[in-house]
């Protein structure tokens, strides 16, 4: 039996450059790390806190839900990016912990509002503060990477091609330089 062997040669200046370079992915999977350790960190606080990390974010979500919007069921599961029945059990367990309660809505008596209890919002409040600590610790790296992502971002779609290494890196110092003030110049938020 004769085996067939295709070779082919390829001109080294034909060959298409990959869209995606590895630094590139190296910068992505950086930032998807950072990201994923804050949340680690805010799943172990919530369960140190004796609540499940989803409650905690059902909590923060009706704290903190926009001006204008209602705490109904359909509000908090779009929100949470949870289907309606999910959103459900999630309130339940808060009710039946005491950390919130439905109440009906005095504009519209089909509507059921989610809101916290005293004791949910004093859960809530530790919880925030934690966060917060943590938050500062994570938030310069985070922006980081966000920032040197964002940077390459903007200046490949400007000219079509990245720009030249020194520029890069100048581009990345200033941000860098902006990230480190940043902390200082906001009040410390809760964010969870």
């Amino acid at each position: 039996m004769t085996a067939l062997v295709l070779i082919t040669v390829t001109d080294e200046s034909s060959i298409a450059t990959p869209s995606f370079p590895a630094a590139r992915y190296r910068q992505l999977a950086e930032l998807r790390f950072r990201i994923r350790q804050y949340l680690q960190f805010s799943e172990q606080v919530a369960r140190a806190h004796g609540i499940e990390p989803q409650q905690h974010q059902l909590m923060l979500t009706i704290k903190g839900l926009p001006v204008n919007a209602t705490p109904t069921v359909s509000a908090l599961a779009n929100r949470l990016c949870l289907r309606h029945h999910s959103t459900v059990e999630l309130i339940n367990r808060l009710v039946e912990r005491g950390a919130a309660v439905r109440k009906p809505s005095t504009q519209d008596r089909r509507q059921v509002l989610v809101e916290l209890t005293p004791l949910g919002e004093e859960l809530l409040e530790k919880l925030n503060s934690d966060h917060d600590k943590e938050l500062q610790t994570y938030a310069p790296e985070l922006l980081e990477q966000l920032t040197a992502i964002l940077i390459r971002s903007t200046t490949e779609s400007d000219s079509g091609s990245p720009p030249p290494s020194e520029e890069r890196a100048a581009q990345a110092a200033s941000a860098s330089d902006s990230i480190s003030a940043a902390p200082e110049k906001h009040e410390s938020a809760s964010v969870g």
